[in-house]
């Protein structure tokens, strides 16, 4: 009976956390968002990511070192203590939203794997894109029915090209393109997207794709350095944006176009009145809000460790009520 109280007990208080953390994360996040679009798009993207992620860390991070070790420490073992219908239904919900996420972040694997799996029978290497960290990419040729450009895989990412997509770009369209991949394989995008299927929360749907929207454009200001890449990569987009392929985008690829006629129309409109002020922003307002972020959680973490024997203390004492 202790584990079983202690196994309530502890996804209770995650399941707390993760939907109060979440549902404030759903109110407030376009404020959020407009104080990120102050920046670079890779600031944006980066905010509204740790945004969505934040929720889970915390959770977790309350769960572990604080709910199991005051549970541990202060619950008696020899009690024999009934376990309340609250801490039961509160931990089976917060198993449940464990185990659906790992099973929606195993179904986009196991999608993407048997996407690239089905490519890879017909594929061949047309080259190699170089990356920022020195290694460089492999290029493939992918079947007609596959989204004509896009950047696959977490471990091992390589660049998948259509043959139609070959054709219609002209060498400096491609490389511009392929510069734009190569961006999203830099920032890991795709294992990004794989954690985001680890933390599912109804109402996220918003924030997830201002941030796919957010990550598109910080690879194109990665992907261009003058208005003439600028032009370059523009012109890619609106001559992918017109192919229409047979198969879906998998969740776990990076495409140059797979977003709504909106969103394509946004970053044209964007590449097209590119500056050099646009290439290097004035990040006060990013290097302001992060000093301020980290002097927060210095104090909070301050805090707890002066009052961490009070806090076990009084979390004990709200478990033992979820336990009753």
């Amino acid at each position: 009976m202790f584990a079983v109280r202690g196994m309530a007990v502890c996804f209770s208080i995650f399941f707390i956390l993760y939907c109060a953390l979440s549902l404030s994360v759903c109110l407030l996040w376009r404020r959020v968002w407009l104080y990120g679009q102050k920046g670079s798009a890779r600031h944006c993207a980066d905010l509204l990511f740790a945004l969505r992620i934040v929720p889970f860390v915390v959770a977790t991070a309350g769960t572990l070192f604080v709910a199991v070790p005051s549970f541990l420490l202060l619950e008696p073992r020899a009690v024999k203590e009934s376990t309340g219908v609250l801490s039961l239904g509160l931990g089976f919900c917060g198993i449940v939203l464990m185990l659906a996420g790992v099973w929606k972040a195993t179904a986009a694997l196991v999608r993407a794997s048997r996407t690239i799996a089905r490519w890879s029978r017909e594929a061949c290497t047309i080259g190699c894109s170089p990356s920022d960290s020195g290694k460089s990419i492999s290029v493939l040729r992918a079947p007609a029915a596959a989204v004509p450009l896009t950047a696959a895989g977490i471990l091992k990412p390589r660049l998948w090209l259509s043959s139609a997509a070959e054709f219609l770009l002209t060498q400096r369209e491609l490389h511009s393109a392929l510069r734009h991949e190569v961006a999203h394989v830099r920032r890991r995008d795709n294992l990004r997207k794989l954690l985001l299927c680890l933390v599912p929360f109804l109402g996220m749907s918003r924030l997830e794709s201002a941030w796919r929207e957010a990550t598109e454009m910080a690879a194109d200001d990665a992907a261009v350095s003058n208005a003439s890449e600028a032009l370059d990569l523009a012109a890619a987009v609106i001559k992918l944006s017109r192919i229409v392929p047979s198969e879906l985008p998998v969740e776990l690829t990076t495409a140059l176009v797979h977003s709504p006629g909106q969103s394509v129309n946004a970053r044209v409109e964007r590449l097209l009145a590119w500056t050099e002020r646009q290439q290097q922003p004035a990040n006060r307002y990013w290097f302001g809000g992060s000093l301020c972020a980290m002097a927060a959680m210095l104090a909070m973490l301050a805090m707890m460790a002066v009052y961490y024997t009070e806090l076990l203390v009084r979390v004990h004492a709200a478990t033992e009520w979820l336990v009753r």
